[in-house]
């Protein structure tokens, strides 16, 4: 399997990895079909995220894709930051095999579970399934076929 050169410059030297103690949000989330898994925690101030970092048990496009997420997402609003989609992250990396598209899931998802954690601690409402289920181009279904390849593939954690 081939992964462009920022790909694994991101496994290599992952960015923002870690944990902050005392995170305003936090998102943990796993992918069943591999057993990948991803905690995110993010700070904010005045709805814009200060500072995140990740833990990611996965393969290398788990790694890159958590690790792109985190630097993609540094600065925006919360607004902004649930909006990443998983094609953005495969873009902003370069490409990603399309068997390993589920991992660039993982970690949008954590972030958005992470943003969605934020709010509710505050007494407000989560806005992650909000955009995402108003996203045209969402299509829940779209998964399955890439899951079935990534079972055949995700275990070797290439």
């Amino acid at each position: 399997m081939l992964y462009t050169e920022k790909v694994m410059d991101h496994f290599n030297n992952p960015r923002n990895v870690g944990v902050i103690d005392d995170a305003d949000g936090v998102g943990e989330v796993g992918n069943p079909v591999c057993g990948d898994v991803m905690k995110i925690t993010i700070k904010v101030d005045n709805d814009r995220i200060t500072d995140l970092k990740f833990q990611t048990l996965g393969c290398g496009a788990a790694i890159a894709t958590s690790s792109i997420v985190t630097e993609m997402a540094k600065g925006m609003t919360l607004e902004e930051a649930v909006a990443i989609t998983k094609r953005q992250v495969a873009d902003e990396l370069g490409g990603l095999p399309a068997a390993k598209m589920h991992c660039s899931v993982l970690a949008t998802d954590g972030l958005k579970v992470a943003v969605d954690d934020y709010l509710k601690k505050h007494g407000r409402a989560p806005i992650a399934g909000e955009i995402l289920s108003e996203d045209p181009n969402f299509d829940p279904h779209a998964e399955e076929a890439e899951q079935a390849v990534a079972a055949e593939t995700c275990h070797l954690h290439e």
